[in-house]
C-alpha cells in the first residue's frame, strides 16, 4: 500500500484539483471571444527556468514553433552529444585491453590514466589513444564554451547569449523523443518543475534529445486542439530535418566545401525577415530518421522480471537486436506520453501510420504510454474497484473530459478517450512497438492493459510494466519524482527504448 504521506498528499491534491475543475465548468468561456491562440500553462504551475548550458548534464531551451497558437516546445539536450562517436563499434575496449597486457610499465601507465579524472571521456569511450585525444580536446572545448559559445564565429558583439552553440564538425547525432505531459488536458505544462526534472532524467538515461511539447490546454481550446498540436510538432520535426539537410547541401556547394563556418551554413535558409529557420541544436545533434538493422524475433509468454517492483506481461513477441560487426545502429523518433499525454502520443502514432511517407525522413520507431488516460462507458474491473483511488479518481477525470471534449461530442466512448472502440484508425498491426506502464492502484490500468493485449494479438511488440503499490503518475508527480520506484521506472523505460533506437549501450535485462 502507498505510504501515509502519499495518502495525505492525495487527499489535499484531490480537493484542490476538484475545486479548480468545478470553477472552470461553472465559469464557461465566452464562445464569442474564443481565442485559438490558447494557453499552455496555468498561473499555479511552478515553472523551471531554461538552462542552455550543461551545468547538470542537460541543456535546455524553449522554442515557440507556431506563430498562430501558443504551441511551444522545450528541448532537452544531454551532454553526451559533445562526444563524437563516428568510430565503428569494433574499436571499443580493444586499446585498453592491449595496454593492460603489455607488461608492468604499460600496466602502470594504463592505471595512472584510468585513475586520472581528466581522462574520463577517454575512458568512457575506450577509443584509440590518438583518436580519443582528438575527441577529448573537441569535447573539452565545447564543454568550456557551453557557458559561453561553442565557436568564435557565432559570438555576438554584446555577449548576451551564454548558452551552448554547437559546432558543425563531428557532432554526435542522437535520436529524438517527443514527450507529452499529463494534467488531464486542463493543467500541466512542458516547463513545469516536475516535467523538467522527469525529462532531464529521461534524456540522460535514454541518451536522446527530448522535445517536451507545450500543447494548448482546455477549456480554452477543446478537442482536437491538443491532439493537432502533437501532430504539428511531428511535422515541424520533419521540416527541421529536411531544412538541416538542405543547409548542409547548400553549404557544401559553396567555396570551401565542408570547411564552411556554421554561421554561413545555417543562414542560407531564412524566413522573410532574414532569421534562420534551422534550429541549431537539432540540426547539429538530432537524428529523427531510421536506418536498417537486422532483427531476431522470439516468441515469449508471461516473463516475470527478477525485480520485485514490477511484472512484465508479454504474450506476443520480443525483438532482439542481432549485433553484427559493421552493422548500422537504430535511430529514430520515440513518442512518450504521460497520463493524458499518452492519449496524444497514441493519436500522433496513428496519424503517422496513416500518413505513409509524408513525414519522411522522420521515423517513429516506438512509443511509451505511461498510465494512459483511457476511459469507456462500460466500466472495467479496476474502474469499479478503484474508482476513488489516489490523486485522480474517476469522477474528477470525467470532469476533465467534460472540459476537454466539445459539449456536442461528449462521450466516454469518444475515440480520444476509449482506444478499444471500432473504426478508430489504421489497423493495429501497423502500429509501432508500444510499451505500456501501469500502476497497481490506478483505476485506469485495466483498459490500458486491454489495449496492449489487442496490440499483441496482431503481433505488435507491446509489453506491459505493472508497478506494485504504485499510484497514477507515480513516476512524474512532483512529490514522487525522487522515489526509488520513479527512478526504477525511468530506467526500465530506457532499457526498452534502447532496443529500438541504438545498439550502443543496449542492455538485455529480460
Amino acid at each position: 500500500m502507498p505510504s501515509v504521506a502519499v495518502k495525505l498528499y492525495s487527499v489535499f491534491f484531490k480537493l484542490i484539483l476538484k475545486h479548480r475543475l468545478q470553477n472552470r465548468i461553472q465559469n464557461p468561456l465566452d464562445e464569442n471571444n474564443h481565442d485559438t491562440f490558447g494557453v499552455t500553462s496555468r498561473p499555479e504551475e511552478s515553472i523551471a527556468a531554461v538552462n542552455p548550458s550543461f551545468t547538470d548534464g542537460v541543456a535546455t531551451k524553449d522554442i515557440h514553433i507556431d506563430p498562430h497558437t501558443s504551441l511551444s516546445i522545450r528541448i532537452f539536450l544531454p551532454e553526451t552529444c559533445l562526444v563524437s562517436t563516428d568510430s565503428n563499434f569494433k574499436f571499443q575496449s580493444k586499446p585498453r585491453v592491449r595496454a593492460l597486457d603489455n607488461g608492468s610499465d604499460n600496466h602502470q601507465h594504463g592505471s595512472s590514466i584510468l585513475n586520472d579524472p581528466s581522462h574520463s571521456l577517454l575512458r568512457r569511450n575506450s577509443l584509440g589513444s590518438a583518436e580519443a585525444e582528438k575527441i577529448l580536446n573537441r569535447a573539452e572545448t565545447n564543454r568550456r564554451n557551453s557557458y559561453a559559445l561553442g565557436t568564435d564565429d557565432s559570438k555576438s558583439e554584446s555577449g548576451s547569449y551564454r548558452g551552448y552553440s554547437p559546432s558543425t564538425r563531428n557532432c554526435r547525432k542522437l535520436p529524438v523523443m517527443l514527450q507529452f505531459h499529463g494534467g488531464g488536458f486542463v493543467s500541466g505544462s512542458c516547463d513545469s518543475m516536475s516535467n523538467d526534472f522527469f525529462c532531464r532524467r529521461i534524456a540522460k538515461l535514454c541518451d536522446v534529445i527530448v522535445l517536451a511539447v507545450g500543447y494548448r490546454l482546455a477549456p480554452e481550446n477543446r478537442y482536437p486542439a491538443a491532439f493537432e498540436d502533437g501532430l504539428k510538432v511531428l511535422h515541424w520535426l520533419a521540416k527541421q530535418s529536411n531544412l538541416a539537410e538542405c543547409s548542409k547541401s547548400l553549404g557544401n556547394t559553396r567555396v570551401g566545401g565542408p570547411d564552411l563556418k556554421k554561421s554561413d551554413v545555417q543562414r542560407h535558409i531564412a524566413d522573410a525577415f532574414g532569421a534562420s529557420m534551422v534550429e541549431p541544436w537539432l540540426a547539429a545533434h538530432g537524428d529523427p530518421s531510421s536506418s536498417c538493422a537486422l532483427l531476431l524475433t522470439l516468441p515469449v509468454k508471461n516473463i516475470v522480471s527478477l525485480r520485485s517492483h514490477y511484472t512484465l506481461r508479454s504474450c506476443g513477441q520480443i525483438d532482439l537486436l542481432h549485433m553484427e560487426s559493421g552493422m548500422s545502429f537504430w535511430s529514430g523518433c520515440v513518442l512518450l506520453g504521460v497520463s493524458c499525454g499518452a492519449n496524444i502520443a497514441d493519436y500522433v502514432a496513428r496519424k503517422y501510420v496513416e500518413s505513409g511517407r509524408l513525414l519522411d525522413p522522420v521515423k517513429v520507431v516506438a512509443q511509451v504510454l505511461m498510465y494512459p488516460f483511457f476511459i469507456g462507458s462500460v466500466p472495467t474491473h479496476s474502474e469499479i474497484r478503484l474508482a476513488n483511488s489516489y490523486f485522480y479518481d474517476k469522477p474528477m477525470c470525467i470532469l476533465a473530459w467534460k472540459l476537454f471534449l466539445p459539449e456536442e461530442e461528449f462521450s466516454l466512448d469518444h475515440p480520444a478517450a476509449n482506444p478499444l472502440v471500432p473504426d478508430r484508425g489504421p489497423p493495429l498491426k501497423r502500429m509501432p512497438p508500444t510499451l505500456t506502464v501501469v500502476a497497481e492502484h490506478d483505476w485506469m490500468r485495466d483498459r490500458a492493459i486491454a489495449y496492449s493485449e489487442e496490440l499483441r494479438k496482431v503481433n505488435v511488440d507491446a509489453p506491459v510494466l505493472e508497478y506494485k503499490d504504485a499510484v497514477h503518475e507515480f513516476a512524474t508527480l512532483d512529490m514522487l519524482l525522487k522515489t526509488p520506484q520513479a527512478q526504477a521506472c525511468a530506467e526500465d523505460i530506457a532499457i526498452w527504448v534502447k532496443k529500438y533506437i541504438s545498439l550502443r549501450g543496449h542492455e538485455f535485462s529480460y
